[in-house]
């Protein structure tokens, strides 16, 4: 095997570990970048990353966040804080760096680990059985993990939703059953057994920017679609009393949190958070409170009860806190040029992108989908690489080689004798 063939496994196996517990996720991305440095090629990839878009505004945010370390206060959690702020930096470079094949084996990994995980939660839901310690967070909420996992069935069923669309645009309505199903069933997974209300706002939000993509030169096909989508969605919070009722809590948990209410509740620590992080950034606009100063600022301003917390639960409030504006904006210009980078190709692999870049972007913004790695390993990778393959402007058709050649051949061969 030649050297520059081991990167493709390796971005499989990155893939193929997202539903995994985290130091799983941890090894696989060290192995991706240890096989990158050893199969060569890297004034390629290099060229690759300069000419990438994303590339000055990563480097943009890390060299503030170095400029913040060598200047500002430094705290007991500041070698973690610049850990992980680096390791975002580096997540991205490594999915931008990939070349298209290199892509498409990632996106292999996680696109089969998906269908095997739909598979277990029908088996388990509908037999029974113990599962194996790892993987009780794709069945059940176990903490952040089942977050993380809930994220990416949200991002494999917005790309069913893709597919969908794209066969009824095509006036296949019947091929688009299926995909359909499967937006609907993992929207039922993503906000009852995992309990995810993030998974289930990306999923509110991104349809319609989907179908807007998808018919923006078509209003009353668009409008056809955005109303269809609101009659559904109001069957479905009619025909599930689980999820209103936690839409409702939500709501009301703002509205006491408001009121001065202090309790543990989702929405009451994110008020508080959201508040207290801002008044942090008002205070240091410019330099912030150092890496690693959020925690210390926190236990200062915040309510004693939710003391142990050591992140605000939006990655860009917790960059703006440690390294002021500069950090908030440089991090914020990266999602939001992904997510513009993908709304500009208007096929099925720009639609692809904008789903899952705009989730990446919507967690950031209510979790820790960066910040915290058990999310970010996994949503911002798997987000990434959908974005590197629409980033293939000469190639009209990236994700063609998605299926291995020898199932294509048998696929297209009818179509040839015809």
């Amino acid at each position: 095997m030649q050297r520059s063939h081991i990167v493709r496994p390796a971005a499989m196996f990155w893939g193929l570990v997202v539903f995994m517990p985290v130091g799983v996720t941890y090894l696989s991305a060290i192995l991706l970048l240890l096989t990158m440095l050893v199969a060569g090629g890297l004034r390629e990839r290099y060229a690759r990353l300069r000419a990438n878009p994303l590339w000055w505004p990563v480097v943009a945010y890390l060299a503030w966040t170095f400029l913040v370390l060598a200047f500002g206060q430094h705290y007991p959690e500041t070698g973690s804080n610049l850990f992980h702020g680096v390791r975002i930096g580096l997540t991205i470079l490594m999915a931008m760096a990939l070349t298209r094949e290199e892509a498409i084996w990632a996106l292999r990994g996680f696109l089969l680990i998906a269908a095997l995980n739909i598979l277990l939660i029908m088996a388990y839901y509908a037999i029974g059985f113990p599962v194996w310690s790892p993987l009780r967070a794709v069945v059940m909420e176990v903490g952040n993990k089942s977050i993380s996992n809930a994220l990416l069935f949200s991002v494999v069923a917005s790309t069913a939703a893709v597919w969908g669309i794209a066969q009824i645009a095509a006036h296949k309505p019947l091929r688009a059953i299926p995909a359909f199903v499967l937006l609907l069933g993992l929207g039922v997974v993503v906000a009852l057994p995992l309990t995810s209300r993030t998974s289930v706002l990306a999923l509110l939000l991104v349809i319609p920017v989907v179908c807007i993509h998808q018919w923006r030169n078509h209003l009353k096909m668009l409008v056809s679609a955005l109303v269809l989508g609101a009659v559904v969605l109001g069957a479905g919070l009619y025909q599930l009393p689980q999820l209103q009722h936690k839409v409702e809590t939500g709501v009301q948990e703002i509205e006491e949190a408001q009121a001065g209410a202090i309790f543990k509740g989702s929405w009451v620590i994110r008020y508080y958070m959201y508040k207290d992080t801002g008044l942090m950034i008002a205070d240091r606009p410019l330099t912030g409170w150092g890496i690693g100063g959020w925690t210390e600022q926190w236990h200062k301003r915040g309510p004693a009860l939710f003391a142990d917390s050591n992140m605000p639960h939006n990655d860009f409030l917790w960059v703006g806190a440690q390294g002021g504006l500069p950090a908030l904006l440089s991090l914020l210009v990266i999602m939001v040029a992904a997510v513009w980078q993908a709304w500009k190709r208007p096929d099925m692999a720009g639609r692809y992108a904008l789903a899952a870049t705009l989730i990446a972007l919507i967690a950031s913004s209510v979790n820790s989908a960066m910040r915290d790695a058990q999310i970010g390993l996994a949503l911002l990778f798997i987000a990434m690489v959908y974005l590197r393959l629409a980033q293939e402007k000469q190639d009209p058709d990236p994700w063609r080689d998605l299926l291995p050649s020898r199932w294509r051949k048998k696929e297209t061969a009818p179509q040839a004798a015809a």
